[in-house]
């Protein structure tokens, strides 16, 4: 690749999503996937996610959107809507699996073999998800973009 006199993007290190009551976004988002606090603050609360983390933010500075989101990438995206059905979240119509939290927040869920993303094998071992494998399709389109093993 040529290089530029710009940056390049290499990922996302966090996110940070606005809730009304730290406590309960914790307890809302542990009824669906297991939490790692990572560390707490006044009016927030870190989760790790590997090697990014989500954080969880008391504060609104706006209203909710409904078309904002952010995709999360999932070992298991149908244990996910088992969840969300039990909590009684509201999961948005589509072929998908799309949700409204609590507070507003359109979360987008993706499950990580149908993706392009890809974590490193010793970061997928360290959060004990050795393994994980990709779709043809996912894997296709990390080969086009030269980024699959040697």
């Amino acid at each position: 690749m040529e290089k530029t006199d710009k940056a390049r993007m290499v990922g996302i290190n966090h996110i940070a999503l606005e809730v009304d009551d730290v406590d309960a976004a914790l307890n809302f988002y542990g009824e669906i996937f297991e939490l790692k606090l990572r560390g707490r603050g006044p009016g927030m609360a870190f989760v790790d996610m590997g090697d990014q983390f989500i954080n969880f933010s008391q504060q609104r500075s706006q209203a909710p959107d409904r078309l904002r989101h952010f995709g999360l990438v999932v070992d298991d995206r149908q244990r996910v809507r088992k969840a969300l059905r039990r909590l009684g979240a509201e999961i948005l119509p589509g072929r998908g699996l799309d949700f409204i939290d609590p507070w507003g927040n359109h979360v987008q869920v993706v499950q990580y073999r149908d993706v392009q993303f890809t974590k490193a094998e010793h970061v997928l071992r360290g959060m004990g998800l050795a393994g994980l494998d990709k779709t043809p399709a996912a894997f296709q389109e990390l080969a086009e973009k030269g980024m699959t093993p040697d």
